[in-house]
C-alpha cells in the first residue's frame, strides 16, 4: 500500500492529512491501516483519560495506583514509538529531544 502524508497533534489527539492550525506537531507517512492503528491508540488513550477522571473523584484510591493511569502512559508511549517509527527527520528528531522514548527503541 502507498504512504500518505499525516499531520498528527498529540495534544487534540487528531489525525490529519490537511495541514491547518497546530495539527502539524508531527508528520508521518503511513498507509490507511497504520493510520487507523494510529487512531485506535489514541482512542485507547483516550478511554483511559476518561476513566482515570471518574478515578480522580475517589478520594481514597492513590493515583499512583490506578490501571486507567498506567494504561494511558502505556497508550501514550505506545502512540509516540509508532509516530516515531512511522515519522520524517524532523518528527523524530522531537521526539528524540522530548526524551519520551528509550534509547533502545530509538
Amino acid at each position: 500500500m502507498e504512504r500518505k502524508k499525516y499531520y498528527v497533534n498529540m495534544a487534540s489527539q487528531e489525525i490529519s492529512r490537511i495541514e491547518y492550525g497546530n495539527n502539524a506537531d508531527f508528520v508521518i507517512y503511513a498507509t490507511w491501516e497504520e493510520a487507523q492503528m494510529l487512531r485506535a491508540k489514541l482512542d485507547r488513550m483516550n478511554d483511559a483519560d476518561f476513566n482515570g477522571f471518574f478515578r480522580a473523584h475517589v478520594p481514597i484510591r492513590p493515583y499512583h495506583h490506578d490501571q486507567a493511569n498506567d494504561d494511558y502512559d502505556e497508550g501514550i508511549t505506545d502512540a509516540f514509538r509508532m509516530i516515531y517509527d512511522l515519522g520524517n527527520e524532523a518528527t523524530k528528531e522531537h521526539i528524540v529531544n522530548m526524551g519520551v522514548l528509550s534509547e533502545n527503541h530509538m
